[in-house]
Formats: structure tokens, C-alpha cells, sequence
């Protein structure tokens, strides 16, 4: 255990969860800003419109996959160093941190690869042939998003492992400054230079430069991990495991991204058939409209996520110190925060629809846009409160080392309902069945999740006694990684 970590297991929990979720959820909410800012600016630019709108909601999930990669070596990173520092294992801490800089680079520069090989075909799969102006909208942001995708992926991979190394305010920081200049090139370029939809994916790009640039000048000079060269040398074992105990993170992304691609597929679909939305010029309405609330839940999420990531080192050297007293009190503390934050988003979303789409050009649109956007704000997120739990009891269980566990309630919930219920559910309602999906999965992965919770508490209190019953209770011999 080191010195620089004894903290982790003494100062008080409600502490501890300030120090360390506060900065987290800030560099989550200024990250979902890059897209967000992104939507408000092309919103308001009448040349694009909502136009722009939808095709901002077709790139969107293209830098989730690029995202889902990136916290998959991050997070699963940030939980081995904390997991070795409770085991006094400091040695396979550096090599981990090393192991993920190698991995953030290299799948950075393949997955642009393929990103500008295949643009066209990628671009239909999600939805982008809406219409004409939707698709080359989407293909001037695209190619533009896909050349920053190497420095994207690489800083938020070394987020997570920076607050590991004790320094979740330096991790804040650098997120923060990549969306300040986002947001201050955003209305030059589109307003002042009318770049459009080049614009603003390169003001984006810029400030996903300065993140990266950052997290190499704070790799330089680490606080409780001593990088070496030697590091920097791809360990199998440890990559392996590494990526085993953020694999809940890819799949939470990634499957996200398989159900945002039945959401916008439906949407064009099932929109070509309604009375209104199937003519040319309102097409892309539907699409535009899904695109805005996932984006208010994308904050909400990213408060969520923020809250339980932020907790990742805390329950890791706990769980390796053999502290589950802690463990389990800070597990209650984080489901109760998670659900108000639940409550006030439900709250927004339910009373105040029209000054959220307000912020996204709806004065700009017609009456058919406002009135779909109203009805998919009160409906698509009716149960956000159930969602909000969900998404803090699957970190938890991933940040204890559970990663069957978490990954298996990800899979069920994205997937099996998620996607299921995206392209079963429009065949009875229509494009109101793509609203109902949201509230349905919620639903049903909530009951799942209320066992799961239960279950966890239960093994908690159990391995606890078992260790107080046992004289050498505290003693974990190292495992080896060479």
C-alpha cells in the first residue's frame, strides 16, 4: 500500500466521493459537451438546420464506437492500478499504465483507418440516406470527426488511468480545456467563416488535440505510478486483464451504439410511412428530434457514469485492502445519489420540453417539429430514474471485479431490450413504438438490477465475516504478471 494511496482506505467516504466523482463527472459532462455544442451551434445556423441536425445525429454514435475502445483500456486501466496499489502491487500498476498507452494509440489509428475506407457504407448503415441533404451533411462531418479520432481516443483513455494516479483534478482540467476551445471556435467557424458542418467538426478535432496533448505532458510526470521504459513493452497478461475489467465499459458504449443504429434505421423506416415525416422535406425531422433527447440524456448519463467511475479507485483499493465495510457503504451512498439524479432529470424532461428543444433551433422549424419533440421528451424518458440506477450498479460491479456480473446486466440491458425492443416495438406503434423502447428496457432491467443489488449486499456482508473469522484475513500475496 502505498503512501501516496493510504488515504483511499481512511478519510471518510462522503469525502472521498467528492474528491473524486466531482472532477470525474465534470470531464464526462464537458466530453459529452464536444457533440452537444456541436448540435447547438449547426441548430441555430439556418443554412443547416435540421438538416445538420440529423446528420450530427448520424455521426454521433460513429464517436461513441471510437469512445466505447477508448474507456475499455481506461477504465479497465484505472481499476487494475487501484486494484495492485490495495494489493501493495505498484510494479504491475506502471505496467498497466503502459500496456494502455500502446493499446489507445494503435486501435486509435486502425479504427481511423477503417472509419475512411468505408465512410459511404457507414454512413447509410446509420441512417444517413434519410434524404440527399442528410447524407452529404453527414459525410462532410464524418470525414472530418474520423481525422481526429487517434487524439479522441487517446485522452479519454488516459482520463480515467489519471485519476487512478491520484490527480482527478488534473483529469477535469484537461477535458475542460478541450471543450473551452470547442466551444469558443464552434460559432467562429459556422457563423463567422460559414464552414458549416466542416466547421464545426474541426473546432471539435482542435480541442480533442489539446486533451491528448495534455495527458502526455501528466504521463511525463506521475504521481503514484513510476513509468519506465520498460513499460512500454506490450505485457499479454496484463493487457489481457486490463481489458477484462473494462470490457462493462466497452459493452455499455458499444451496445449503445448498436441501439442508437436500430433507432435511427426504424426512424427512417417507419418515418417514410407516416403521413407527415414521409415527405422529402420533413424527413429528417424524426431523426433530428431522437438525436436532441438523446443528447439531454447523454448529460444525464454522463452524470451518472461521472459519479460511479469517479468511485472506481475508491472501491477498487478497498476491495483489494479487504475493506468491504466501506465497499458496501459507499455502494449504498452512490445508488441513493444516482436516483435524485434520476428525479431531476425526470423532472426537466416531463415539465420544461419546450425550453430544452428551444436551445436546439426549434424556433427555426415547423410546428411538426416541436410537436414530435414534446411527445419524444415525455416519453423516451419517462423511466430515466430506473436508468440511473441501472448504470450506477453496473459500474460498481465493475469496479469490485465483477466484470461477468456487469458486463452480462450491460449486455441484457443494451442489447436484449435495448436493440430488441427498437425494432420490435415500431412494428405495432410506429415511430411512437421507437419512443417506447427507452421506458420498456428501463423497466425491465430495473427489476433485474433491484436482485442483482440485493445479491451484492448479501456477499458483501458474507465475505466480510468470513474474513474477520480467519487469522491471516489481510494477507494477499502478490500475483505475478511477468
Amino acid at each position: 500500500m502505498t503512501e501516496n494511496q493510504n488515504f483511499l482506505s481512511e478519510e471518510r467516504i462522503g469525502r472521498l466521493m467528492a474528491r473524486y466523482a466531482v472532477p470525474c463527472v465534470i470531464s464526462l459532462l464537458v466530453g459529452a459537451l464536444y457533440n452537444i455544442v456541436d448540435q447547438i451551434f449547426i441548430a441555430n445556423a439556418d443554412y443547416l438546420g435540421s438538416f445538420g441536425n440529423a446528420a450530427n445525429t448520424v455521426v454521433f454514435p460513429l464517436t461513441v464506437i471510437a469512445l466505447a475502445v477508448a474507456v475499455m483500456i481506461g477504465d479497465g486501466c484505472c481499476a487494475f492500478v487501484s486494484l495492485s496499489f490495495g494489493k501493495n502491487e505498484p510494479r504491475n500498476a506502471s505496467r498497466s499504465v503502459g500496456g494502455a498507452v500502446l493499446m489507445s494509440v494503435v486501435s486509435g489509428v486502425f479504427l481511423t483507418a477503417v472509419y475512411l475506407i468505408f465512410s459511404d457504407e457507414i454512413v447509410a448503415l446509420f441512417g444517413g440516406t434519410v434524404n440527399a441533404e442528410t447524407f452529404d451533411y453527414s459525410k462532410e462531418y464524418f470525414f472530418w470527426i474520423t481525422l481526429g479520432i487517434p487524439f479522441y481516443m487517446f485522452g479519454q483513455a488516459m482520463n480515467p488511468v489519471i485519476r487512478a494516479d491520484g490527480s482527478p483534478k488534473f483529469a477535469m482540467a484537461s477535458t475542460v480545456a478541450g471543450a473551452v476551445i470547442n466551444i469558443i471556435l464552434d460559432p467562429l467557424f459556422i457563423f463567422s467563416f460559414k464552414w458549416g458542418m466542416t466547421g464545426a467538426a474541426v473546432a471539435t478535432v482542435l480541442g480533442q488535440v489539446a486533451t491528448a496533448a495534455m495527458a502526455v505532458w501528466y504521463l511525463l510526470r506521475t504521481k503514484s505510478v513510476k513509468l519506465t521504459k520498460s513499460d512500454f513493452v506490450f505485457n499479454k497478461k496484463i493487457a489481457l486483464r486490463t481489458l477484462t475489467l473494462g470490457i462493462c465499459s466497452f459493452l455499455s458504449q458499444i451496445s449503445l451504439v448498436a441501439a442508437m443504429a436500430a433507432i435511427n434505421n426504424m426512424i427512417r423506416k417507419y418515418g417514410a410511412l407516416d403521413p407527415v415525416f414521409g415527405e422529402e422535406q420533413y424527413a429528417q425531422i424524426p431523426m433530428a428530434v431522437v438525436g436532441i433527447v438523446m443528447k439531454f440524456f447523454q448529460i444525464v448519463i454522463s452524470i451518472v457514469v461521472g459519479m460511479a467511475a469517479g468511485c472506481i479507485p475508491i472501491v477498487g483499493f478497498n476491495m483489494g485492502a479487504g475493506n468491504l465495510r466501506r465497499v458496501k457503504s459507499l455502494f449504498t451512498r452512490l445508488l441513493i445519489a444516482e436516483a435524485c439524479v434520476g428525479l431531476i432529470a425526470l423532472f426537466i424532461a416531463e415539465l420544461l420540453p419546450s425550453q430544452l428543444i428551444a436551445i436546439f433551433g426549434a424556433r427555426n422549424e415547423s410546428e411538426y417539429y416541436t410537436a414530435f419533440a414534446l411527445r419524444a421528451f415525455r416519453v423516451y424518458l419517462c423511466m430515466v430514474v430506473f436508468a440511473c440506477v441501472n448504470k450506477a450498479a453496473f459500474i460498481f460491479l465493475q469496479a469490485m471485479g465483477k466484470a461477468v456480473a456487469s458486463t452480462t446486466l450491460s449486455m441484457v440491458r443494451e442489447i436484449v431490450f435495448g436493440v430488441g425492443f427498437a425494432l420490435i416495438l415500431p412494428r405495432f406503434f410506429g415511430l411512437d413504438g421507437v419512443l417506447y423502447s427507452m421506458p420498456a428496457s428501463d423497466i425491465l432491467t430495473a427489476v433485474i438490477s433491484a436482485a442483482v443489488i440485493a445479491a451484492t449486499y448479501r456477499a458483501l456482508g458474507e465475505e466480510r465475516r468470513e474474513r474477520m473469522s480467519q487469522a491471516n484475513c489481510h494477507s494477499f500475496p502478490e500475483e505475478e504478471y511477468m
